[in-house]
């Protein structure tokens, strides 16, 4: 995890350095304040440039949480979705986890209580709320993705606010134990689809999983088509995609996907690749993070996935 934050640390920094994202995105990226249990929380929104002559319009709304001890400042320029939510017209919203610097989180039950701990799940839905009172969303369009911490809080929130979520997709992270052993969801429990996005070497958070922290990819993926769907996993209904566009960046990616009722489930598969977001830039800077695809685009392989889930 220590690598990841130096890694994105160098990114913010190269990307102030010449003028990328924040500059070039300034006027239509603000960062806003909410007061949630008498913590000052924040988050960053960026609309599309058509949002202002659109005045009828109403928009789909994307979460994008970033991984522990970063910010959403970073998790913006690392993950570039602003770029896509332009080509797609939908809105990004970038919201920040509480602590110092080094210390921002998101409570998916490690290292905290998952009751008692930092309301993040609370704080999602009244961050909802606000956009939903201040922004034209179309409410049966809300997403979530995330990396790593933020990848593990979206499963969470899957979970929990599966009523407010029609789909997640959660980057370098699969299910958390505390997450399927919580039977308590916030409101009516409904199913959402997932995308699970996970590299077969990442040394962080393992594709194999973790005894008591984690389930294993696969797992995650069987787990969430039997929430959906109240069944086991048919393999029958599984389809798979192989895709390697790049031969030359050491990776390729399959894509597995059960076509199991209205809410889907996806396995994205990046065989050799690290704890990264594929298609981003590869600031590795010799960090074992792991190699970085260029095989596929991950923002428009997540969009993709998103578009065929309303609520």
């Amino acid at each position: 995890m220590k690598s990841l934050q130096l890694m994105l640390r160098a990114i913010l920094t190269i990307s102030v350095i010449t003028g990328l994202s924040l500059a070039s995105t300034a006027a239509i990226a603000q960062e806003i304040g909410l007061t949630h249990k008498e913590e000052k929380r924040r988050y960053i929104v960026y609309t599309p440039a058509s949002y202002v002559n659109n005045p009828d319009k109403k928009y789909p709304l994307v979460l994008n949480f970033h991984g522990g001890g970063m910010s959403m400042r970073e998790q913006m320029l690392y993950t570039q979705m602003n770029k896509t939510a332009e080509q797609f017209d939908f809105i990004m919203v970038y919201p920040q986890g509480l602590g110092n610097v080094g210390k921002q989180d998101w409570n998916v039950g490690f290292g905290t209580s998952y009751h008692e701990g930092t309301d993040d799940v609370g704080f999602t839905d009244s961050l909802l709320n606000q956009l939903e009172k201040n922004l034209r969303i179309d409410t049966s369009r809300i997403y979530a993705t995330g990396l790593s911490r933020g990848g593990f809080f979206a499963q969470r929130l899957a979970a929990e606010l599966s009523h407010r979520f029609a789909a997640v997709a959660s980057v370098g992270a699969s299910l958390p134990i505390p997450v399927e052993k919580n039977k308590t969801p916030r409101g009516e429990k409904k199913p959402v689809g997932v995308m699970i996005v996970m590299g077969t070497a990442d040394q962080v958070v393992a594709y194999t999983g973790k005894a008591e922290g984690y389930l294993s990819a696969i797992a995650s993926y069987e787990y969430w088509i039997q929430q959906n769907t109240g069944k086991a996993r048919d393999t029958s209904l599984d389809t798979k995609r192989y895709i390697n566009r790049d031969p030359n960046d050491g990776t390729e990616v399959d894509i597995l996907e059960n076509k199991a009722g209205a809410f889907q489930t996806s396995l994205v598969s990046v065989h050799q690749g690290g704890h990264t977001w594929a298609g981003a830039d590869p600031f590795n800077i010799g960090l074992p993070i792991g190699k970085t695809s260029n095989d596929i685009n991950l923002n428009e392989v997540i969009w993709q996935f998103f578009q065929k889930h309303r609520r």
